[in-house]
């Protein structure tokens, strides 16, 4: 099964590349599929957003096309910045100084619950979608720590494991992480879905 990222992010293409892969499912970048648009995300949720850039893309190159809408809810901020994750702070920041703002905004605070929250939307050519959710639940730092990963990784705190999302291996991350979660619950949906019984 081959199916077109909804998503010009190279490092999210390899998250869902090393556990997909596994699976058969081979997904490759827009470009690849020969289109390159940029789907404005007008959703207030995660799941609008997944559908949106899936559907877009799907209509686009009339191939299978799976998104994902992820981002960092901060319990404290009530649940910003969310949606806007990649947004934060307006469209000229980089990752780094988006965190470095968030931090700033988070001066004070006691709480600092937090969780990365990703959902999955596969389109699929004949008007059928699959959704997945996954969540995985963290405590905000007060400074970076790690180089690895990307976005919030460098501030996002993970008790059990005593590491900030940065510092994990790709392979630890996947094993724990949101979008991890997600692709999980993605590919039990997706065998439902082929063996037709998918709700």
């Amino acid at each position: 099964m081959r199916a077109v990222l909804a998503s010009k992010n190279a490092k999210k293409l390899r998250e869902l590349q090393d556990i997909l892969g596994k699976q058969g499912v081979e997904v490759i970048l827009q470009a690849e599929a020969g289109v390159d648009i940029e789907v404005e995300e007008t959703g207030e949720t995660f799941e609008e957003n997944a559908i949106l850039k899936a559907e877009a893309v799907r209509d686009q190159t009339g191939m299978i096309a799976i998104s994902d809408d992820s981002g960092l809810v901060v319990d404290a901020l009530g649940g910003a910045p969310g949606v806007y994750s990649a947004r934060y702070g307006g469209e000229g920041l980089d990752d780094t100084e988006r965190f470095k703002l968030l931090l700033r905004n988070m001066e004070g605070q006691n709480d600092r619950s937090c969780r990365f929250v990703s959902v999955i939307c596969c389109a699929l050519p004949n008007g059928d979608r699959i959704l997945a959710r996954g969540e995985c639940q963290g405590v905000l730092l007060n400074e970076a720590r790690g180089e690895g990963g990307f976005g919030y990784d460098p501030v996002f705190y993970l008790p059990d494991l005593g590491k900030a999302m940065a510092e994990l291996t790709p392979e630890e991350k996947n094993q724990i992480s949101h979008r991890g979660n997600a692709l999980r619950v993605f590919q039990k949906e997706l065998e439902n879905y082929l063996n037709g019984t998918h709700q």
